[in-house]
């Protein structure tokens, strides 16, 4: 086997490491593949030489590209209409219906959405995505990935006391305004059942038992539509929301992993679905979060629905 041929195959090896990185970086598997594949092109462009730390160097490189998306895509990001919401990893529950996300690289594969899931939920990535794009790549890669300072320091154009500081500033805020949810997933799936069962009564009084009293609903439908709209927060608002429309909804929602957490896909007939993710925090749910945008899933008409539009 010659160098190259090694590379491809080491670096196939490190494919869902990488991808990891990036949709923990990005919020999109769309984009998390871009970026992988970038990485791909300056490997093959720029060989480090030597057997060497290959997955650190590429972890590095990966961070590197994400960061450059990050900056060029913040301009867009500040004239889109309502919550810009991550691109959900989905596997459905029970019967054999394809999942609602298109992925035009590779098919499914449960082993790499596990992985790629695993301690990083919607709520988690909402809270990323507020971070300054140098203090999110310290903290995913130091605290997520065990890249040190004196690596990162480069990619953010600052000394490895700085970078250490732009890490603690993420951390600081990720602690403050990420919920931590609860690990059972059993637990999770009673209470969204719970809370199906609510909305599909219109019953405002059990709605308010299942909700956190600071629970915040997001809705993302792409910059238009029903679903470009403020955040509702307040267990109050969001249940008089859920209990005027929730009962359209709840009654064609199946269960399903939404960022490895009870979540539920919506089937109404004749309409795309569209994901609903909880965060369940100490047996309430803590946030709501309706993703309708079409690049991500497949339409709005079931997200219409859901908030009586």
């Amino acid at each position: 086997m010659n160098r190259q041929e090694w590379l491809a195959e080491e670096f196939e090896r490190q494919r869902p490491h990488l991808r990891s990185v990036a949709y923990r970086m990005l919020g999109s598997l769309t984009e998390a593949e871009d970026a992988v594949q970038e990485s791909w092109v300056r490997l093959d462009r720029h060989d480090p030489g030597g057997p060497g730390d290959l997955r650190g160097w590429l972890t590095v490189v990966v961070g590197r590209i994400c960061l450059d998306m990050l900056r060029s895509r913040r301009a867009r990001r500040e004239q889109y209409a309502g919550t810009w919401l991550p691109e959900p990893i989905v596997t459905p529950l029970g019967g054999s219906t394809a999942r609602p996300l298109a992925d035009p690289v590779a098919p499914d594969d449960p082993a790499r959405d596990a992985e790629l899931a695993d301690s990083v939920g919607l709520a988690l990535l909402v809270v990323l995505e507020t971070l300054e794009p140098a203090e999110r790549l310290a903290f995913v890669l130091h605290d997520v990935f065990a890249v040190p300072f004196e690596e990162i320091a480069p990619v953010v154009e600052r000394s490895p006391v700085a970078a250490r500081q732009l890490a603690s500033r993420a951390r600081r805020r990720i602690h403050a305004s990420a919920p931590s949810p609860d690990a059972d997933l059993r637990v999770q799936r009673r209470v969204v059942d719970a809370f199906l069962a609510a909305a599909r009564n219109g019953d405002f009084d059990a709605l308010l038992r299942v909700l956190d009293p600071g629970v915040v609903l997001r809705t993302d439908g792409g910059g238009v539509g029903p679903l470009a709209r403020p955040p509702i927060e307040g267990a109050a608002a969001v249940a008089r929301q859920l209990a005027a429309a929730g009962g359209r909804f709840a009654v064609f929602a199946r269960p399903a992993i939404v960022n490895g957490a009870a979540g539920v896909i919506v089937d109404q007939p004749d309409a795309p679905p569209i994901v609903v993710g909880f965060t369940v925090v100490s047996g309430r749910i803590a946030a709501i979060d309706i993703v309708g945008d079409p690049s991500k899933l497949s339409g709005l008409s079931a997200a219409e629905a859901l908030l009586g539009e």
